[in-house]
């Protein structure tokens, strides 16, 4: 969601954190801005719009040493120039930038208001400026450390004081903080991408955690100021990893990259001697795993709907019951945790808070719980403590696509590896590796069709409203095509089991609805036939997603995939629902890679 950025040390702040702030855009925003400490005190310059908005309109004489910036994405008060970050105090001295939410901000304004403090935003973040400038303290820290006691919800921060002009002061409750640590200089952000020009080194903060930060260092410690120890991290992420590269958009270059994140995914992890997966990061020995005689998966988004995926992947080959479930959802229905159930928490930033919240829930209810992440060192990886790195390397665009293929992969290999401890037989176990071997070299065929798809894509982009249907795996992978296809083009998509048309949603079916079916040559081959021709009988036109060229029942347009292990046949199915959903997208003139109202890690309710 929204990005900080920070800087101490002995440059010129300002080209630093709004290089940071260019680095931190994929993630989703509505507005930006600075805050410095200059010779006369805090000086601040923030823009509705886009960061290269806010930075061609800087004054000329804007520097200073140490500084923090911001994109926000409106929670509280709608994007302006007012409601945009930093936000000051009455008395302008004190400046903070903030991701998250306060939950009682309400009433800590009414209480502020009523002794006489005039707010000059709509914002939950100007009551923090407010309350931590009010506090009569010694030091920055303490003062930050005092107002975040009143303080209810999710916060990371950070803080700047005229009075103490070396210092930043940073905080975190469920938004991510960290650390980068240079040669007499730190510098601070809510995403490792904004550090990775100017240092490896990175400290993460946990949640109750407060770190004062100076050219020469930093200090942590809890809420309650108890000192805290902590280990530096050796980052992953190089810095022309975040380009563009010849691509047009981040969206699309993630496309092209899948068949190198399928193989990170996979590398190290095969065990071809006895036909299984090794995945030592689970820390789990087969005895432990025998004992689970249910698995849940939980995430968000794409990450839900891969966990669905996931979970048929699963009861198919380990015979394991397996379901997948909102975490959002999950956590609010106070579940029942059970001691055989094995919880597989999924997150592509590893920050998602509703997700994080229910691995922290879990845990405290005794639940055994693992993870599939792939930004390492994130906060649900280490909530989880083991699990499964996706090392698909970094995605920028704000929708999920190489990461869903990578997640996918990831169910995979735990599904091979729980198989092989029970049912699937050696051959069987060799037939899917045969499988996972070519999946990287026919993926890249397929991103290759690109400019196909693209005519296919103008031809239908001129529809409002689409279904996509499928059953069993198909009906999931509808739905992350619909998902798709909604984020990026606005074109208003839903998915259905395909044996639900007729209790419901083929009253809407007609002319002017598009269909995407979902039509693999497997079981249910001659049902979802069945299906097509009833949307066909209403007039409805059809695209199909097939093995074959040629249906024996009439449809629009036919797009292609080629066959492969039953088990790995939607992997390849959702490349062309993807590279369909960009093209639908840029022929509609969309924003691809900022989609409105949406942000890529969402790390507030």
């Amino acid at each position: 969601m929204c990005g900080i950025v920070g800087y101490v040390g002995h440059q010129d702040a300002v080209p630093i954190l709004i290089e940071g702030l260019h680095r931190l855009e994929y993630r989703g925003y509505d507005s930006s801005g600075l805050a410095l400490i200059k010779k006369n005190g805090v000086a601040v310059h923030k823009k509705r719009g886009k960061v290269r908005e806010m930075e061609a309109s800087l004054p000329k004489r804007f520097a200073g040493a140490v500084g923090i910036g911001h994109t926000r994405w409106a929670t509280h008060g709608e994007p302006s120039d007012e409601n945009a970050h930093p936000h000051t105090d009455a008395s302008g001295r004190v400046a903070v930038v903030h991701n998250g939410i306060v939950e009682n901000a309400h009433e800590l304004r009414a209480r502020l208001e009523a002794e006489g403090v005039e707010f000059a935003s709509e914002t939950d973040t100007e009551v923090l400026a407010q309350l931590i400038a009010r506090v009569d303290a010694e030091s920055l820290t303490e003062a930050v450390r005092v107002a975040l006691q009143q303080v209810a919800g999710t916060y990371g921060i950070a803080v700047i004081d005229e009075r103490h002009p070396q210092q930043i002061v940073v905080a975190r409750n469920g938004s991510p903080v960290i650390l980068g640590i240079g040669d007499k200089e730190m510098f601070v952000a809510s995403d490792a991408s904004a550090l990775v020009r100017h240092t490896q080194q990175a400290v993460y903060l946990d949640d109750g955690e407060i770190a004062t930060i100076e050219p020469k260092g930093y200090r942590v410690t809890t809420l309650d100021a108890a000192p805290a120890s902590k280990t530096t991290t050796q980052l992953e992420i190089e810095s022309q990893q975040l380009g563009k590269g010849a691509h047009s958009h981040y969206m699309m270059k993630d496309i092209h990259e899948q068949p190198d994140a399928i193989r990170g995914t996979l590398r190290g992890r095969i065990d071809r001697r006895f036909a299984t997966a090794r995945l030592d990061g689970l820390e789990l020995t087969a005895r432990e795993l025998s004992r689970f005689r249910r698995i849940k998966i939980l995430g968000c988004g794409s990450a839900c709907i891969s966990g669905l995926l996931g979970a048929r992947l699963i009861e198919r080959l380990s015979r394991i019951p397996a379901d997948a479930e909102s975490a959002a959802e999950f956590r609010y229905r106070n579940p029942v945790i059970e001691d055989d159930t094995l919880y597989v928490a999924v997150s592509q930033s590893g920050e998602t808070f509703d997700t994080l919240a229910v691995v922290e829930e879990i845990k405290r209810k005794g639940g055994a719980v693992t993870g599939i992440v792939n930004v390492v060192g994130s906060t649900i990886a280490r909530a989880c403590g083991r699990g499964i790195y996706l090392h698909a390397g970094p995605e920028i665009a704000v929708v999920s696509t190489k990461t869903f293929a990578s997640t996918l992969v990831a169910f995979v290999l735990f599904a091979l590896h729980l198989g092989r401890m029970k049912d699937v037989s050696l051959a069987q176990g060799k037939r899917l590796i045969e499988a996972l071997d070519a999946l990287p070299d026919q993926v890249a065929a397929l991103v290759a069709k690109s400019d196909a798809l693209a005519k296919l894509a103008a031809k239908y982009a001129r529809f409002t409203n689409a279904y996509f249907v499928g059953r069993n795996e198909g009906y999931a992978l509808a739905q992350e095509g619909a998902l798709k296809l909604k984020e990026v083009s606005y074109l208003h998509a839903e998915a259905y089991p395909a044996s639900e048309l007729k209790h419901g949603p083929l009253a809407l079916v007609s002319p002017e609805t598009l269909t995407v079916a979902i039509v693999p040559a497997d079981d249910l081959y001659e049902k979802n036939l069945a299906t097509i021709e009833e949307i066909r009988a209403r007039r409805g036109p059809v695209l199909a997603l097939a093995h074959a060229e040629e249906l024996p029942v009439p449809v629009d347009d036919v797009i292609v995939v080629p066959k492969t292990h039953e088990l790995l046949d939607p992997l390849l199915m959702l490349v062309p629902l993807q590279l369909f959903a960009y093209h639908v997208a840029a022929a509609r003139g969309c924003d691809i890679d900022q989609p409105r109202n949406l942000a890529k890690s969402v790390t507030v309710e």
